[in-house]
């Protein structure tokens, strides 16, 4: 894990791939009314915004162990972990979250 509980953006990123390459299931948890999707990829769990356009970026995320992250931690370094995505990757995951 990374630095005192706080998960990384790279840490973040590795999960969203590894749904997007179905490495791992990606589970979701709920759609709600406000474009958030949560969604569980091997114990991880994560919030992530939905837009018109697609995938717009990973608000929160927790590890299995217990540290998480979230869009204050990622923006004070400048990368939200959706950011990292192929155009492929991002388009295998909007289309695993539309379903």
């Amino acid at each position: 894990m990374s630095r005192s509980g706080t998960v990384s953006t790279r840490e973040a990123y590795q999960r969203l791939r590894d749904a997007a390459l179905g490495v791992h299931a990606l589970q979701i948890s709920a759609h709600r009314h406000d474009g958030l999707v949560d969604v569980t990829i091997e114990g991880w769990q994560m919030t992530l915004a939905v837009d018109a356009e697609g995938l717009a970026h990973c608000v929160h995320c927790q590890a299995p162990n217990g540290d998480q992250a979230g869009l204050e931690d990622w923006y004070r370094y400048g990368t939200n972990p959706a950011d990292l995505l192929s155009l492929w990757e991002r388009t295998q995951l909007e289309t695993r979250l539309a379903r």
